[in-house]
């Protein structure tokens, strides 16, 4: 089958679904219904759009297929944000309970310390990306243990304010953070178009990609900062679903069986919307909100992840 049309299935799924979501069981109050979940919607589309995005584009820098932009540490990262902040302020403070300024300062803090990050260790030569994702893996863990710390320090009722951010919610998503998070989303993505046609080069791995001719430190640096803006934007927006980009562009790999980047992103992002909106819908009307999306993307991101890894072991 021509991935063009594998394309155009999924297309068709995605939109049968969000059509479910939107309108199933409306009600008479269709109204408000309808504004609240295209809300949902939105938030959904964009979250997963950005992830499987950051995602692909992350593992083809890498040229590995386990790994996820939170693995250097931007997730633990904003965990320990929302700790600090309700750990300094309280839980009443307008920092913690405004959610644009939240968001700002979670963005603005992830990008700062991914930017250090890059400059420092792509300072000096010979430095690889697989030393980049060792010290970010460090800083992660660094960043969890301090969270763990301060979080068994606060007040029991703040602390389950700090919980209800360990899980992505689109519940209660902000419609200003939709427009900012939108509009930072297009010049990021504007920015990217320049490096697009390098990325089925850098899929070849960094000897292959230098010996055509692409300005390996350069491309990379920059590819890695959109990661890291976009990575940002998501976790800030709806809270960390660590898997899932693991998840679903392993499956658009799996599905579409090609190289080219131009198949691979529009596979990943609707794979990712499919399975946000799908999971959601799940969350909504067969558990009753009784779980968070994100375990269940978590619980199934996590046996696959386990399943590569065995695969991988045998094969790569």
């Amino acid at each position: 089958m021509h991935n063009k049309i594998k394309l155009g299935i999924l297309f068709v799924i995605t939109i049968v679904l969000v059509s479910l979501f939107l309108f199933y069981d409306v009600g008479s109050n269709w109204e408000y219904v309808l504004s609240r979940r295209g809300k949902k919607i939105l938030a959904i589309v964009i979250t997963g759009a950005v992830i499987a995005f950051s995602t692909l584009v992350f593992q083809t820098i890498t040229n590995n297929r386990i790994l996820t932009p939170s693995i250097i540490g931007l997730d633990s990262l904003y965990l320990l944000i929302q700790t600090v902040i309700i750990f300094a302020f309280g839980s009443t403070s307008l920092t913690a309970m405004d959610k644009n300024i939240n968001f700002l300062i979670s963005v603005v803090l992830m990008v700062l310390f991914a930017g250090i990050l890059y400059k420092l260790l792509f300072k000096g030569e010979g430095q690889n990306i697989y030393f980049l994702l060792l010290v970010g893996l460090i800083f992660g863990t660094f960043f969890g243990s301090i969270s763990t710390f301060m979080q068994v320090l606060i007040d029991p009722n703040e602390f389950m304010i700090v919980q209800d951010r360990m899980f992505a919610s689109f519940n209660n998503v902000n419609t200003d953070l939709l427009v900012l998070s939108s509009i930072i989303i297009v010049l990021v993505m504007l920015y990217f178009f320049r490096f697009i046609k390098y990325l089925d080069v850098l899929s070849l791995g960094k000897e292959q990609a230098v010996n055509l001719g692409v300005d390996y430190d350069y491309v990379v640096k920059r590819l890695l900062i959109i990661v890291a803006i976009l990575t940002s934007i998501s976790t800030a927006l709806v809270g960390p679903i660590t898997f899932l980009g693991l998840l679903v562009v392993n499956v658009a790999h799996e599905f579409l069986k090609t190289f080219r980047h131009s198949y691979l992103i529009a596979g990943s992002v609707l794979i990712s919307i499919i399975a946000l909106v799908g999971g959601q819908f799940i969350v909504e009307r067969v558990f009753t909100f009784s779980t968070t999306l994100s375990v269940i993307i978590n619980f199934v991101g996590g046996i696959y992840f386990i399943y590569l890894l065995l695969k991988g072991s045998k094969a790569w």
